[in-house]
């Protein structure tokens, strides 16, 4: 493994479903890398998990990663939920077919090239690298809805 990488990610979404947008933040000691995209109808859940699949798209060589999210949906999912769902054929506990499996399924692939430590912070109370991934997350809704 190269270099230790911490990302920051969030998602955000006008209406749910509606517009959404998602960032990360990238910090690898004096290298900093800023990400973000536009969905012009999508849910928050899956501008979260697009926000971290593709901030480790971004790293070009296998990594160690802590990535911060504000989402629990995404880190217990990554950390705790994956293996059942996968032992179960991408289905819930309660036998549903798993929400959001296209991005579950490539977060799954993409990760596997890293060591990833899934952290939680509080979204909106101050933490400067989530606040980061939020305001990138919203300007790319401003830019996708201005481009419209």
């Amino acid at each position: 493994m190269s270099s230790t990488v911490v990302i920051h990610t969030d998602g955000a979404c006008r209406g749910n479903p509606g517009p959404g947008g998602w960032g990360a933040l990238l910090v690898s000691g004096a290298h900093r890398k800023e990400l973000s995209g536009f969905e012009a109808m999508t849910t928050n859940n899956r501008m979260e998990l697009t926000a971290a699949l593709e901030a480790l798209r971004a790293l070009k060589t296998p990594c160690q990663v802590i990535l911060w999210t504000d989402s629990e949906y995404l880190r217990k999912g990554m950390s705790e939920w994956l293996p059942g769902w996968k032992a179960r054929g991408w289905r819930t506990a309660a036998k549903a077919p798993v929400k959001n499996a296209d991005i579950w399924q490539a977060l799954d692939a993409e990760s596997q090239r890293h060591h990833i430590d899934w952290r939680w912070v509080k979204g909106h109370a101050g933490d400067p690298g989530n606040e980061a991934a939020d305001q990138l997350a919203n300007e790319a809704i401003d830019r996708g809805l201005k481009a419209a």
